[in-house]
């Protein structure tokens, strides 16, 4: 039945001349019929170059969000509706202005994971791999950077000539994660090098071999010549890693580390979404120019 409906949706999507992204955090089978997987920044860069013109999002919100602000001229679908982002969705922009007065000479630094309104208030966005390279950059001397503390610190000790104002955000899903957690896989996998996301506590950072996003912890396991891993993000990346690396053995830092909203996203809500189900985005003119601001200036600064 899998194999069939897998079949269906790339019938389906030849077609009707659709493209299906797919984040690194979906299902096996749902990224066996994606033209694209990857990250989220990956993923909206990518169908900018697709020749397809209406694209389905196999992720969250504000993934689909990213994609169309790039992209304004083609269709966005979001597979699941109900697939958003508790980091991105947790502050509205007035939030962000009262800091912006406390701090009326630092530039505001927003994670891509952050919703489109939050982006119009955004100098400059950045991602989990270029967030350093950027706020080095940057012209300011201080930097609000948002919504994620964690990121947010990582960056911060990255770049200690910058003074850094953070705020109590983030990804709830890396957060859980404890460095007795960290600690206990270790002690369980003593051979086993730990890459773990920055969006973890610090203290697990400090336990960590390698500290990257999603593409680069799967980069480092994937070229190291170490056999064994303990996974420090999203449960999938270690099943997916299995699967391109039979000959190395993954081991999940903890079992907390489960996005919901990633998991609701099924095959069968992609198989439904080419057939005019899912969420198209919907986004004024002004909003997609104005969040597209941030995303250009980190292009030009990365």
């Amino acid at each position: 039945m899998l194999r069939e409906l897998q079949d269906k949706i790339l019938e389906i999507k030849r077609e009707k001349g659709i493209a299906i992204l797919a984040h690194s955090y979906e299902a096996e089978e749902i990224q066996e019929v994606a033209d694209v997987v990857g990250d989220s920044f990956l993923l909206s860069e990518s169908a900018r170059k697709l020749p397809q013109k209406t694209v389905i999002m196999a992720g969250v919100k504000f993934m689909a969000e990213t994609v169309k602000i790039l992209s304004p001229e083609k269709t966005v679908v979001l597979a699941n509706p109900a697939a958003g982002c508790p980091m991105a969705e947790q502050f509205e922009p007035f939030e962000i202005e009262q800091l912006k007065k406390l701090h009326p000479t630092a530039a505001v630094v927003a994670y891509i994971n952050t919703t489109a309104d939050l982006k119009c208030i955004a100098d400059v966005c950045v991602t989990s791999s270029s967030a350093v390279e950027i706020c080095r950059k940057i012209n300011a001397d201080e930097i609000i950077f948002i919504p994620d503390c964690n990121l947010g610190a990582f960056v911060a000790k990255k770049v200690p000539e910058k003074k850094f104002h953070l705020i109590h955000g983030g990804c709830p899903i890396h957060a859980a994660v404890s460095k007795s957690d960290a600690l206990d896989a270790k002690r369980l996998h003593p051979a086993a090098k730990l890459a773990v996301h920055p969006e973890c506590q610090p203290e697990v950072c400090e336990l960590a071999d390698y500290i990257g996003s999603t593409s680069g912890i799967m980069k480092y396991c994937k070229e190291a010549a170490e056999k064994e891993f303990i996974v420090g993000t999203e449960i999938s990346i270690a099943e997916h890693l299995e699967y391109l690396c039979p000959d190395k053995k993954f081991y999940i830092l903890s079992k907390k580390l489960i996005c919901p909203n990633m998991k609701i996203t099924t095959l069968t809500d992609v198989y439904a979404s080419l057939q005019g189900g899912g969420l198209t985005i919907e986004m004024s003119d002004e909003l997609i120019k104005d969040a597209g601001k941030c995303i250009e200036k980190m292009l030009a600064l990365g």
